[in-house]
Protein backbone atom coordinates (compact mmCIF):
# COMPACT_ATOMS: atom_id res chain seq x y z
CA UNK A 1 0.00 0.00 0.00
CA UNK A 2 2.04 3.04 -1.23
CA UNK A 3 1.38 6.64 0.65
CA UNK A 4 1.71 9.54 -1.28
CA UNK A 5 2.31 13.12 -0.05
CA UNK A 6 2.20 15.73 -2.79
CA UNK A 7 2.78 18.84 -2.68
CA UNK A 8 1.67 21.80 -4.63
CA UNK A 9 1.63 25.24 -4.94
CA UNK A 10 -0.83 26.74 -2.98
CA UNK A 11 -2.48 28.17 -5.99
CA UNK A 12 -3.33 25.39 -7.41
CA UNK A 13 -7.36 24.95 -8.03
CA UNK A 14 -9.40 22.20 -6.47
CA UNK A 15 -9.99 20.73 -10.08
CA UNK A 16 -6.35 20.53 -11.06
CA UNK A 17 -5.48 18.77 -7.25
CA UNK A 18 -7.99 16.37 -8.06
CA UNK A 19 -6.75 15.38 -11.36
CA UNK A 20 -2.97 15.71 -9.78
CA UNK A 21 -4.16 12.51 -7.69
CA UNK A 22 -6.09 10.97 -10.02
CA UNK A 23 -3.14 11.07 -12.17
CA UNK A 24 -0.23 9.67 -10.14
CA UNK A 25 -2.97 6.83 -8.71
CA UNK A 26 -3.06 5.49 -12.30
CA UNK A 27 0.44 5.58 -12.95
CA UNK A 28 0.99 3.72 -9.38
CA UNK A 29 -1.83 1.05 -10.68
CA UNK A 30 -0.47 0.68 -14.07
CA UNK A 31 3.31 0.79 -13.58
CA UNK A 32 3.73 -1.06 -9.98
CA UNK A 33 0.61 -3.16 -10.11
CA UNK A 34 -1.09 -1.12 -7.04
CA UNK A 35 -4.95 -1.93 -6.67
CA UNK A 36 -7.57 0.19 -7.26
CA UNK A 37 -8.55 0.94 -4.10
CA UNK A 38 -5.53 1.69 -2.81
CA UNK A 39 -6.05 5.87 -3.02
CA UNK A 40 -3.93 7.13 0.16
CA UNK A 41 -2.69 10.56 -0.91
CA UNK A 42 -2.00 13.44 1.64
CA UNK A 43 -2.37 16.81 -0.63
CA UNK A 44 -0.35 19.76 1.02
CA UNK A 45 0.14 23.31 -0.52
CA UNK A 46 3.17 25.37 -0.20
CA UNK A 47 3.82 29.34 -0.73
CA UNK A 48 6.39 30.05 -2.71
CA UNK A 49 8.31 31.60 0.38
CA UNK A 50 7.95 28.08 1.85
CA UNK A 51 9.52 26.14 -0.91
CA UNK A 52 12.98 26.63 -1.79
CA UNK A 53 14.62 24.53 -4.88
CA UNK A 54 17.12 24.79 -7.49
CA UNK A 55 15.41 26.13 -11.20
CA UNK A 56 18.05 24.54 -12.86
CA UNK A 57 19.65 21.18 -11.02
CA UNK A 58 20.40 18.74 -13.06
CA UNK A 59 19.40 20.70 -16.23
CA UNK A 60 16.49 21.16 -16.28
CA UNK A 61 14.69 24.25 -16.36
CA UNK A 62 11.86 24.57 -13.43
CA UNK A 63 8.58 27.36 -13.47
CA UNK A 64 7.59 28.52 -9.97
CA UNK A 65 5.24 25.52 -10.34
CA UNK A 66 7.02 22.31 -9.02
CA UNK A 67 4.99 19.18 -8.11
CA UNK A 68 7.11 17.70 -5.45
CA UNK A 69 5.80 13.87 -4.96
CA UNK A 70 6.82 11.60 -1.57
CA UNK A 71 6.09 7.68 -2.09
CA UNK A 72 6.06 5.65 0.81
CA UNK A 73 6.37 1.73 0.03
CA UNK A 74 7.41 -1.30 0.52
CA UNK A 75 9.83 -2.49 -0.64
CA UNK A 76 10.43 -5.41 -3.79
CA UNK A 77 9.72 -3.17 -6.90
CA UNK A 78 12.39 -3.53 -9.25
CA UNK A 79 14.13 -0.32 -10.54
CA UNK A 80 12.19 -0.78 -13.89
CA UNK A 81 8.75 -0.90 -12.26
CA UNK A 82 10.05 2.57 -10.63
CA UNK A 83 11.19 4.26 -14.01
CA UNK A 84 7.96 3.04 -15.41
CA UNK A 85 6.09 4.60 -12.33
CA UNK A 86 8.40 7.34 -12.96
CA UNK A 87 7.84 8.40 -16.58
CA UNK A 88 3.91 7.52 -15.87
CA UNK A 89 3.27 9.95 -13.34
CA UNK A 90 4.94 12.90 -15.14
CA UNK A 91 3.29 11.77 -18.53
CA UNK A 92 -0.15 11.92 -16.68
CA UNK A 93 0.68 14.84 -15.25
CA UNK A 94 1.05 16.51 -18.42
CA UNK A 95 -1.51 15.08 -20.17
CA UNK A 96 -4.22 15.59 -17.46
CA UNK A 97 -3.32 18.47 -15.22
CA UNK A 98 -0.89 20.63 -17.82
CA UNK A 99 1.96 20.10 -15.65
CA UNK A 100 5.42 20.71 -17.55
CA UNK A 101 7.38 17.13 -16.71
CA UNK A 102 10.18 19.21 -16.08
CA UNK A 103 8.26 20.69 -12.58
CA UNK A 104 7.42 16.63 -11.30
CA UNK A 105 9.91 15.95 -8.63
CA UNK A 106 9.32 12.39 -7.00
CA UNK A 107 11.47 10.09 -4.78
CA UNK A 108 10.23 6.94 -2.92
CA UNK A 109 10.47 5.60 0.35
CA UNK A 110 10.62 1.48 0.78
CA UNK A 111 10.21 -0.24 3.93
CA UNK A 112 8.42 -3.40 5.18
CA UNK A 113 4.86 -4.67 6.68
CA UNK A 114 6.52 -4.66 9.63
CA UNK A 115 6.47 -0.83 9.39
CA UNK A 116 3.03 -0.64 8.63
CA UNK A 117 -0.17 -0.40 10.71
CA UNK A 118 -3.10 0.31 7.92
CA UNK A 119 -6.67 0.17 10.20
CA UNK A 120 -7.67 -0.50 13.30
CA UNK A 121 -4.39 -0.91 15.26
CA UNK A 122 -3.16 -4.35 13.40
CA UNK A 123 0.42 -4.90 13.08
CA UNK A 124 0.20 -4.57 8.80
CA UNK A 125 2.81 -7.97 9.00
CA UNK A 126 -0.12 -10.25 10.25
CA UNK A 127 -2.63 -8.75 7.63
CA UNK A 128 -0.09 -8.88 4.40
CA UNK A 129 -2.72 -7.18 2.41
CA UNK A 130 -6.02 -9.71 3.74
CA UNK A 131 -9.04 -7.77 2.94
CA UNK A 132 -10.60 -7.16 6.39
CA UNK A 133 -14.17 -7.70 7.42
CA UNK A 134 -15.69 -4.11 7.30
Amino acid sequence: MPFIRTAVPQETNQATRELIVASIHDALVSAIGMPEDELFNLLSDYTADSFMFSRSFNGIARSDKVICIEITMRRGRSDAMKKAMYAAIAANLAERADISPKDVFIFTHENDYSDWSVGNGVFAMQIAQQRGTD
